[in-house]
């Protein structure tokens, strides 16, 4: 965000759209700048961004699509995850890849460079605008008929039909021929300005005429209608979820009722969708920067009886999924309100390849996972959390004031050379050093903690005055596509500083105050900017922070439309991967003829683990294993009421024979595995039977909940 251009307190004449910038508020800030200036001058290595090409738009595009898992749109090939993605967008969400694609093909052409498929040729026919995407794409999902010769049409809300299609085109202006969103049912005519969810029902997802589908140009079919037809709720159940009475706000943990001074969230349906059946968002009240941060909306997350997901509850294959559709679906909600999210190219930086200070985060944690192979945060960090915690949380100015400079370059130079060998001696150093050390570690990062260049769209949303909610939910994507390391670094850094905020009153450093001074730490660029260009962008920037702060304890649950959009993924590639080539067709033929003549052989062989297992346990019973309980096994009867905390209450009550063994199950929680879902640590408050319906053949494990 910083450049060497901007290290002095601009003067600037401020007109009234710039009056959201105080900078009389930025104290702070720009005595931060000084303090890098300081830092930089005393001989500190900075590192040079490499030489970066002008690119036109189409290459932008290209990176775009490459970075949501669609690069086969670019090179053709045949790949069943890029297909299963396309399968299980939603509405708004296949407009916003349409374009990019529209984009790069027609770029590319003017370029006089490889043939490129027209969008026609994978998105369909429409009569409709561009921008009023009514199909998904089709022809890329299709392949060579089953011996059947069974095929459809894929729904444009990733929810495959059981109807046939017409060719009305969907309208996004609210007109009178608008289709209605997909797993949204309008109670009475427009929603109100603060577009609540109040003001609509979720449907069940069932397919009525309203379910309309665009038929493709080339009429082929896709492959994809062997997939079960089964009604999926916007939140992945096959009924509507039913909210229960726990909740999740960003004060209290948990509470049983919506006070009236909170504003609920939810979870179930795609942001950029329920932007689209706004129409009067224009008239959201004018948001302004202000410091006082009792002004932030309390919100609070109503639980459905799926109970709430952290990001790390998932696995590693699944949340490269959620990465993928999240920034899809930025991008679309972005649209949705005019706003380009435009990226620049990408500042390549050669990080260090050993050492501390200017080693990216992945390179730290393979180094961090020989020692721990469940890291997830680097351990110099950890260790910078633990020094400020001991003796730091209570001194005034903690993150505003200098450490000694000759200390400062020595620790630095001490770590670098001997914290990988586990020979620093971390009782020397206090607090402020530590604290220091922490900027530091952040600001000379190859690349910035948080995508600096998302700040000018976050900008644009924010002169156009939405309510809060619609920056959280902007926030709220932005940090689910963040990469691993990126995402879970930040989670851990803002607890941290929610427990230095929580000593407000004797170190004086409030959620502004750090939020003012972390900006140009985590958010920067060595781009060139103008003095009040910096400025916004400081100010912005201040303000993410700050409302990653306020909000933490729910921007890092995963929105249910995304964990369904997952199952749907799941379940499509499995079916892709079933449909053979001739040629593997023609071995699996042989090897049937095989087992015709070894009937013995056969009845193993046709008899899969799942298959057995599902044939051994009768409807509604679940068996549970705990591999490191002494009771490893167990068969449970579900009914309506059986949450996840009574079945390992369960498992506490038949281990409670030894005190170690009420130690262990405290630390375990319950997780579904397989199925269409990789794996999934489920919410304690979560109804298993629901859980169930929706994923039929997982397997049920207890085990260990990682951690940081």
């Amino acid at each position: 965000m910083i450049s060497n251009e901007s290290l002095h307190s601009p003067a600037c004449n401020r007109s009234n759209s710039q009056s959201s910038v105080d900078s009389a508020s930025m104290e702070d800030f720009w005595r931060e700048i000084e303090s890098i200036k300081e830092n930089s001058m005393g001989g500190q290595e900075e590192q040079m961004p490499a030489e970066v090409k002008p690119v036109d738009e189409g290459e932008l595009e290209a990176e775009w699509l490459q970075d949501v898992g669609l690069s086969t749109l670019i090179s053709g090939d045949e790949e069943e995850d890029g297909k299963a993605l396309l399968s299980t967008l939603t509405r708004t969400q296949a407009a916003a890849v349409k374009k990019r694609y529209n984009t790069y093909t027609q770029t590319m052409r003017k370029k006089n460079k490889q043939s490129v498929r027209d969008v026609r040729d994978v998105f369909g026919v429409s009569d409709s605008p561009p921008d009023d995407f009514s199909c998904i794409p089709t022809p890329l999902l299709d392949a060579t008929l089953d011996e059947e010769g069974i095929s459809a049409i894929p729904c444009r809300n990733g929810q495959l039909p059981g109807d046939t299609c017409d060719n009305h085109p969907t309208q996004l202006d609210g007109t009178q021929e608008e289709k209605e969103v997909p797993g949204v049912i309008k109670t009475s005519g427009s929603l109100p300005d603060d577009a609540s969810l109040n003001s609509t029902t979720l449907s069940d997802g069932s397919q009525d005429e309203e379910g309309t589908f665009a038929v493709p140009r080339s009429g082929s079919v896709s492959i994809l209608e062997t997939i079960p037809d089964i009604p999926v709720h916007s939140n992945g159940s096959a009924s509507p979820g039913r909210p229960v009475q726990n909740s999740v706000s960003d004060d209290d943990y948990l509470e049983k009722n919506i006070p009236p001074d909170t504003e609920e969230l939810s979870f179930e349906v795609s942001y950029s969708e329920m932007v689209t059946v706004a129409p009067k968002r224009n008239k959201f009240k004018k948001s302004d920067f202000k410091k006082e941060d009792y002004v932030l909306t309390k919100f609070i997350v109503q639980k459905t009886r799926f109970g709430l997901t952290e990001a790390g509850d998932l696995s590693a294959e699944d949340m490269k999924k959620i990465r993928h559709l999240s920034l899809i679906e930025l991008t679309a909600f972005f649209d949705a309100f005019g706003i380009p999210l435009k990226r620049n190219k990408t500042e390549k930086v050669k990080g260090r390849d050993n050492g501390i200070f200017g080693v990216s985060l992945t390179v730290l944690l393979d180094n961090d996972r020989k020692k721990d192979p469940g890291v997830k945060v680097p351990l110099v960090l950890q260790k910078f959390f633990e020094k400020v915690e001991e003796s730091g949380l209570e001194s005034e100015g903690i993150f505003r004031l200098s450490g000694c400079t000759a200390k400062v370059k020595q620790y630095r130079e001490e770590l670098d050379a001997k914290f990988n060998a586990d020979k620093f001696k971390w009782d020397k150093m206090c607090h402020r050093e530590a604290a220091v050390m922490l900027k530091a570690f952040f600001r000379e990062l190859p690349t910035s903690l948080f995508p600096v260049e998302y700040i000018p769209a976050f900008i644009t949303l924010m002169e156009r005055g939405p309510h809060i909610k619609v920056q959280f939910q902007a926030l709220h994507l932005m940090v689910m596509a963040l990469p691993d390391a990126n995402r879970d670094t930040a989670q851990a850094l803002m607890t941290f500083f929610n427990k230095v905020i929580a000593n407000e009153s004797k170190n004086r450093m409030s959620m502004w105050n750090i939020s003012t001074v972390m900006a140009p730490n985590l958010f920067f660029s060595r781009s060139k900017h103008s003095d009040y260009e910096e400025l916004l962008l400081a100010n912005t920037a201040a303000h993410i922070i700050r409302l990653m702060l306020k909000y933490q304890k729910i921007l890092w649950k995963v929105p249910s439309f995304l964990i369904t959009q997952v199952r749907r993924m799941n379940e499509a590639t499995m079916l892709l991967k079933k449909q053979l080539p001739s040629v593997k067709k023609l071995l699996r033929r042989k090897t049937i003829e095989r087992e015709v003549a070894s009937p013995k052989i056969s009845k193993v062989l046709q008899k899969s683990p799942s298959a057995r297992r599902m044939s051994d346990v009768p409807e509604g019973v679940i068996r549970v294993h705990a591999p490191l309980l002494s009771k490893v096994s167990m068969a449970i009867q579900l009914n309506s009421q059986t949450k996840a905390k009574d079945i390992l209450a369960k498992f506490q009550y038949e281990n409670s024979h030894g005190s170690s063994e009420c130690i262990k199950i405290q630390n375990q929680r319950l997780y579904e595995i397989g199925g269409n879902i990789g794996q999934h640590c489920l919410d304690l408050d979560a109804y298993i039977l629901d859980v169930y319906h929706v994923n039929p053949h997982a397997e049920w494990v207890i085990k260990p909940q990682s951690s940081f």
